[in-house]
């Protein structure tokens, strides 16, 4: 695929998503605007006994803006705009109906209810108005976006780039499966991955062979591949493990045969593609509401934290500076989300170039540390930059501590399962750092990873706010080192 059609189907998905966007605003303003109308003609003109004028001043047209901002916030913190392509009419039925109700409550409760009324069913009027407007309003878009979506994918329109794990009957049957339906499935096949050594020619007449595992992510990469199916003739856990490690450094969709459900213990849902029931293996580690809070928050509290911290940052700079030779910021490179790299941006603490015979991890005496670094690091405000790489969009607050690729690979070689840490952000702080501390050498990195894993295995805003906590009683005692 070239980068013009790569480039056009990521145009398309954003285009999806203003579509949702657009419509969703529109209901919110327009059920709002008839709201207003209504409430004039049928509670207030009663009440006063004549016919009320309807004014649409400034004040009415910026209640109108806020209310329909409030209404796409409120769509984005339950998931909604998250796949624009992969919707089910039902769900989309019920989520709609859920935050309609649940948005026309908290309006209800800061806006209409101190309404001038003729008696308490006023009320009621204005709650299922609001409700049955906005409901109506914003489905009636949404039903037909979808459908009209899901009419494009069914005719093999729009497709999700897919690849086949493995080269053997079961591959073989799965594509045939997905191909010869009345209806498309949404995958396009662009060919398959071969596991076993020699491939079966039958599957190699249908679709070309791509490469072999160890070339799964480069293969990924160039292809713009969205979608894996596995399906090996091996039930072997050890490598249905190793291949889905690989493909979680990927953001991609990781679809199985149902005859391998139990290695991945109860970590699946069950989704059919037509005539071929597949699991798949979901990355959704908190609810989408939770997700896109915890992302809010990342946002908000890294400005805060920086625009309150000038005056420091300032001061640390200038004492970095006069303290010894080099920059006051260090950058490092490190690796992150999907096993992305990014320049993780941190206030000098070591003598400059103190790694020109490597990358080496710090000890509490290490010689290398400055007199300011290691006041710096007992306070951990040495991190504050890292705050500029959540509003990047590299960290989140809270995360796995981010590790150096050359220290990965060598704790890939005792635990390959660091991978898994790989799901989500890096954060600032982490369960690890809280509850173990800096690591001085990798086999320290293995014992701290077994506290992110159980974090990311009980993944929620609590925890989150917990792990906030710890860090905050930490710097506030000087206990970093």
């Amino acid at each position: 695929m070239d980068q013009i059609q790569i480039l056009g189907f990521r145009m398309n998905r954003k285009v999806q998503r203003l579509k949702y966007l657009s419509s969703d605003f529109l209901a919110a303003s327009v059920s709002w605007f008839l709201l207003f109308i209504l409430r004039k003609g049928l509670i207030e003109s009663p009440k006063f006994g004549f016919q009320v004028s309807v004014n649409f001043d400034l004040k009415f047209w910026v209640s109108v803006l806020g209310i329909s901002v409030f209404w796409i916030i409120l769509h984005y913190l339950s998931g909604y705009y998250k796949q624009p392509y992969r919707k089910s009419r039902l769900h989309e039925l019920g989520v709609t109906f859920r935050v309609s109700l649940i948005g026309t409550l908290i309006l209800f409760f800061t806006l209409i209810l101190d309404d001038t009324i003729i008696s308490y069913k006023s009320y009621y009027l204005s709650f299922s108005i609001l409700l049955g407007l906005h409901f109506i309003l914003t489905y009636i878009p949404r039903f037909i976006i979808t459908s009209r979506t899901n009419h494009l994918i069914f005719s093999g329109k729009i497709g999700f780039n897919t690849i086949i794990i493995g080269g053997n009957g079961k591959a073989t049957e799965v594509y045939q499966k997905l191909t010869s339906g009345k209806k498309s499935s949404g995958n396009k096949i662009l060919g398959f991955i071969c596991v076993n050594p020699l491939p079966e020619k039958k599957l190699e007449s249908f679709i070309p062979l791509l490469g072999h595992l160890e070339d799964v992510s480069l293969i990924i990469e160039q292809n713009q591949v969205e979608e894996a199916i596995l399906a090996t003739e091996s039930n072997d856990s050890k490598l249905m493990g190793d291949i889905i490690n690989k493909l979680k450094e990927r953001k991609i969709i990781i679809k199985i045969i149902p005859g391998l459900y139990e290695i991945l213990s109860g970590q699946v849902k069950m989704s059919s593609v037509y005539g071929t029931p597949l699991i798949e293996i979901s990355d959704e580690l908190i609810p989408a509401w939770q997700e896109a809070v915890k992302q809010s928050m990342d946002l908000v509290v890294a400005l805060l934290a920086l625009i309150l911290t000038l005056p420091l940052n300032i001061l640390l700079a200038l004492a970095i500076k006069f303290g010894s030779r080099g920059p006051a910021i260090y950058t490092q490179e490190r690796i992150g989300k999907y096993g992305r790299p990014f320049n993780l941006y941190k206030f000098r603490t070591m003598y400059h170039e103190s790694e020109e015979f490597g990358p080496s991890l710090s000890s509490s005496n290490d010689p290398r540390i400055t007199s300011i670094g290691r006041f710096m690091r007992k306070f951990r405000i040495d991190e504050i930059p890292n705050f500029v790489n959540v509003l990047l969009g590299d960290m989140s607050l809270v995360g796995p501590r981010p590790e150096r690729k050359y220290f990965i690979d060598q704790i890939l070689k005792k635990a390959p399962y660091y991978i898994h840490l790989q799901k989500i952000k890096p954060g600032i702080t982490s369960w690890g750092q809280v509850k173990y501390g800096y690591a001085e050498n990798v086999d320290q990195m293995i014992e701290r990873l077994n506290y992110d894993l159980i974090y990311i295995e009980d993944m929620s805003l609590y925890a989150d706010l917990k792990i906030l906590t710890y860090t905050i009683l930490t710097i506030l005692g000087a206990r970093g080192k």
